[in-house]
């Protein structure tokens, strides 16, 4: 089997892993030294300090190719008839990565640069994020229901090498690319409808030129991932996700979620563009060696009868998804008695939806958590067996949190409301080229949130409000009702 078995082979530039800042009293007594009073509630399957390699962010999918290199990693289906489209075991997807990754390489791509993708959910997606990072460079997810207006804007401040869209994207990103003299990859559609002088992404999986060399990277500097978030004025800002912070934040999320390696199917209908869905929809299934349902968008009939079909054990979505589910009168039918812990977030959990949804499952499996696009995005989920409903749950392994006041900064007690602050291996490097907006939002070495939040007697935190400036307000996604309507949730 082709590939790069030692993740180290390539000789990182060394940097040892900087000790877990020490954790500061918040929000209750100290317990000893480290000591939280979540600390109390901490799941009994998981440490709260973990291990986290030195490794680039590629390196999550190449060990299960290794592990698993025979199990399907990716099945795509059509989100209207729910008609299978096509499959991938993670043997193929990894030959189809090295292939792109060879062919973006010809075109110039090599570390440090930037590679747009304007991609909806599906296996192009999926290979084009690994192939950007084995070339050493960092993917800009672009949403592909940008105008041009805001593509051009986003694809200028990050001075992107390449851009890679969808056949329905082309007239777009076909006059961004011409705009700013880039190349542009077009997946899908024919080769007479792609503006002249763009590339096939077909041509590039097809191409055989006996595999790909991985750039170094520095894992704790290199920037994996460029996302960008809306500010206050709409002027979009880029959050730095360095190689670091996207496998640590991986590794959290799977362990918190306590995946199976090698036994889990995951939906994924949530956009990949989009933080929650690059993490939960794509990385962190990778990383246990999941197979993956690959849905362009969401629909609650394909999707609860995807579940039903396919054993699904992971459906990780936002409130409004599953209140689809459980207001469509055939997709209450379905049976979900295969799922295991779900996350939702973006948008606060209804209690009565938990408690409707974890019935019609028929145990709980519904457990809220938070994030953001500056942590990659994960920071905070409930106990999978003691969710608090109205909570976010409690801080992840080696990710420490307080409530400050709004005015001074001083740390509150327990029960007090103020802004949620947030430190931890997976919290951002800062903003692309905004120095004085990094200073500010990571002032004192905490990354400012905005939210206003409490802490209750057992550790748990609470969102009860926005501050005036949030680090970053949540995009929209468009979320199918049926294959005739939708509606918006944020994400």
């Amino acid at each position: 089997m082709d590939g790069i078995s030692n993740p180290q082979a390539w000789a990182p530039p060394h940097h040892p892993s900087p000790p877990h800042p020490p954790l500061s009293p918040a929000g209750g007594e100290d317990k000893g030294e480290g000591a939280r009073p979540w600390h109390r509630v901490w799941p009994s399957h998981l440490s709260t300090s973990l291990a986290y390699p030195e490794v680039p962010a590629w390196w999550i999918l190449e060990r299960s190719v290794q592990r698993f290199p025979h199990r399907l990693a990716l099945r795509t289906l059509d989100h209207e008839t729910g008609a299978e489209l096509g499959a991938l075991t993670y043997e193929a997807l990894w030959g189809s990565v090295q292939s792109v990754a060879a062919g973006f390489q010809r075109l110039g791509v090599g570390r440090g640069e930037r590679v747009a993708l304007g991609l909806w959910n599906g296996p192009e997606l999926v290979i084009s994020f690994y192939a950007t990072w084995l070339c050493g460079a960092t993917v800009v997810p672009i949403n592909p229901a940008l105008t041009e207006r805001e593509l051009a804007v986003q694809a200028a401040d990050a001075a992107v090498r390449l851009l890679v869209a969808g056949a329905p994207g082309v007239p777009v990103a076909g006059a961004v690319a011409a705009r700013l003299g880039i190349p542009l990859v077009v997946a899908g559609g024919s080769q007479n409808a792609a503006p002249h002088g763009s590339l096939q992404f077909d041509e590039l999986v097809r191409a055989d030129e006996g595999g790909v060399s991985p750039s170094v990277v520095d894992p704790a500097e290199d920037v994996a991932v460029l996302l960008y978030t809306g500010g206050t004025t709409g002027a979009p800002k880029g959050a730095m996700l360095t190689h670091r912070n996207i496998v640590a934040n991986t590794i959290q999320f799977t362990e918190w979620y306590a995946f199976e390696p090698g036994a889990e199917t995951c939906l994924g209908a949530l956009p990949m563009f989009h933080s929650g869905g690059m993490s939960g929809v794509m990385n962190v299934p990778l990383y246990a060696g999941a197979t993956i349902l690959v849905f362009r968008r969401f629909n609650p009939v394909t999707v609860a009868r995807a579940v039903e079909r396919f054993r699904a054990t992971r459906l990780f979505g936002v409130p409004t998804m599953f209140i689809a589910l459980l207001n469509h009168e055939e997709s209450r039918r379905a049976d979900y008695s295969s799922l295991r812990a779900c996350r939702t977030n973006a948008a606060p959990l209804p209690a009565s939806v938990k408690a409707a949804f974890d019935e019609l499952v028929g145990r709980e499996v519904l457990i809220e958590g938070y994030g953001l696009t500056e942590t990659s995005p994960l920071t905070h989920a409930n106990p999978l067996d003691r969710a608090k409903p109205g909570s976010i749950g409690i801080p992840l392994p080696d990710t420490d949190a307080k409530v400050v006041d709004l005015e001074t900064g001083a740390d509150l007690r327990a029960g007090e409301a103020g802004e949620l602050v947030i430190r931890g291996p997976q919290v951002m490097k800062g903003y692309w080229n905004r120095p004085e907006e990094t200073a500010q939002a990571m002032a004192g070495g905490w990354l400012h949130t905005g939210d206003v939040a409490r802490i209750d007697d057992e550790g748990y935190f609470i969102i009860v409000d926005r501050t005036r400036i949030r680090v970053a307000p949540c995009p929209t996604i468009w979320v199918t009702a049926s294959p005739t309507e939708g509606r918006q949730n944020s994400l």
